[in-house]
C-alpha cells in the first residue's frame, strides 16, 4: 500500500524514556538530531525495512478521537511542522506516563517527520515513531602500532527494530491511517505500545473483513460443528481446507455463496448462519455480506488453519484434501480406533 523508494527524514529528536513504575526518568534532548546522507540512509532501513504487514490500523478513542493523545499532537505536526520540537517532547512525556507496567524496559524513543511516502499512489509525509528496547553486544576492533585490539560496545542491531509506528497524512477523520510494528507483542506488558500509548483500533478494510471472517469459519468448523452434529475429525479437517480453499481462489466473498458451496448440508448451513450472528454479537462486530478478498490477510489466516488429526502420542494426519481418501473405523480385536488412508506414491 505503500513505497519508501524516495523516503526522506525531514526532522528529527531522539529522547530517552525510562519505566516511571520504576522511578527511571525520562531524558528529553534538547534539540533535534543532525543527520547527513549516511546516518539518514542507515536510519531509514532501521526505520522502515520491518513494516512488511498488509495489517493497517486508526488511532482512536471511546468518545472523542481528539482526546487520543497521540492523534492531537501528531495532528499538530501536520498542521504546524515547525511545532515538531514541541510535539515530539509531548509524545515523550506520554510514552512515560503508560511506561507503568514494571517489566517494561526503557529505551530510546525516535520521532520523525517523514517526507515522499507515496501511500495508494499519491505522496504524503508521515510521523515515525520507533523505540529501540534491546542492547546487544559487538566487538570494536582498532589497530594499534603494531597489532589489534578489541573491546566490546553494547549497541542497537539495526537490522531488529522493537517498536515503530507510521502515521500516515491521510484518512484524518478515520483517526489516520497507521502501520505498526511490535516484535516483543508476546509479552502482556508488551502491549502497552498499541493499547495504551497509540491506543488504535483495526482498520475497516478488506484485509481486516477477511481475517475476522476467516477466524468465524475456523472457530465455527472447531468448536461449533463438533457440539452439534456428528462429525469427526477429518470431517472438520475437510471443512478447513474448503473454507481456505474458497478464500484462495475467489477475489471476493459472499456470504450466501460461500455457505452454499463450503457448508452444504442444509443443517450445517442454518447453523453457520446462527453462528455468525453469536459470533457479530459476542465481539461487537459486523460480517459484512460481501466484500474483496485480501490475499495477504488469507496467507496469514493459513498459518492457523491447520488440518492436522493428532492420534494419541504417535501420529499426526496433515489433512490436505479429497476428505473420501480417508475412513475412520474400529477395531474390536484391539479395542482401538483407526484410519485407512489411500494413496498413490510416497515420498
Amino acid at each position: 500500500m505503500f513505497y519508501t523508494e524516495e523516503v526522506s527524514i525531514k526532522s528529527l529528536v531522539l529522547h530517552k524514556v525510562g519505566n516511571k513504575s520504576q522511578g527511571e526518568e525520562i531524558k528529553l534532548s534538547v534539540a533535534p538530531v543532525r543527520t547527513d546522507e549516511y546516518l539518514q540512509n542507515l536510519l531509514l532501513h532501521y526505520f522502515l525495512s520491518p513494516f512488511k504487514s498488509e495489517e493497517y490500523f486508526n488511532l482512536t478513542h471511546e468518545s472523542d478521537l481528539n482526546l487520543n493523545e497521540v492523534f492531537r499532537f501528531v495532528s499538530q505536526i501536520f498542521d504546524r511542522p515547525e511545532s515538531f520540537y514541541e510535539q515530539s517532547v509531548n509524545l515523550a512525556r506520554h510514552l512515560y506516563e503508560e511506561s507503568t507496567h514494571p517489566k517494561i524496559k526503557s529505551g530510546e524513543l525516535y520521532v520523525a517527520h517523514l517526507q515522499n511516502f507515496i501511500v495508494d499512489g499519491e505522496e504524503t509525509d508521515a510521523v515515525g515513531l520507533f523505540k529501540s528496547e534491546s542492547k546487544e553486544t559487538f566487538l570494536r576492533v582498532y589497530p594499534t602500532t603494531d597489532s589489534f585490539e578489541i573491546e566490546p560496545e553494547d549497541g542497537i542491531n539495526i537490522n531488529k527494530l522493537d517498536k515503530g509506528c507510521l502515521i500516515f497524512n491521510t484518512e484524518r477523520e478515520h483517526g489516520f491511517l497507521v502501520s505498526v510494528v511490535d516484535n516483543l507483542r508476546q509479552s502482556g506488558e508488551a502491549m502497552y505500545w498499541k493499547d495504551s500509548f497509540l491506543n488504535i483500533s483495526q482498520r475497516c478494510d478488506s484485509f481486516h473483513k477477511t481475517e475476522q471472517c476467516l477466524d468465524m469459519c475456523r472457530q465455527f468448523v472447531t468448536e461449533r460443528l463438533p457440539e452439534n452434529f456428528n462429525v469427526d475429525k477429518a470431517d472438520q479437517a475437510d471443512l478447513l481446507n474448503q473454507s481456505m480453499q474458497f478464500f484462495k481462489e475467489n477475489e471476493s466473498f459472499s456470504f450466501d455463496d460461500f455457505t452454499d458451496r463450503v457448508m452444504q448440508k442444509p443443517e450445517i448451513a442454518q447453523s453457520f448462519r446462527e453462528y455468525r450472528e453469536e459470533f457479530e454479537s459476542d465481539r461487537d462486530i459486523k460480517i459484512d455480506e460481501q466484500f474483496e478478498i485480501s490475499s495477504p490477510a488469507v496467507k496469514k489466516q493459513a498459518r492457523v488453519y491447520k488440518s492436522v488429526i493428532k492420534l494419541d502420542k504417535n501420529f499426526h494426519i496433515y489433512v490436505h484434501g479429497n476428505r473420501r481418501l480417508i475412513e475412520k473405523g474400529y477395531d474390536e480385536e484391539r479395542d482401538m480406533q483407526y484410519y485407512k488412508i489411500y494413496y498413490q506414491t510416497e515420498s
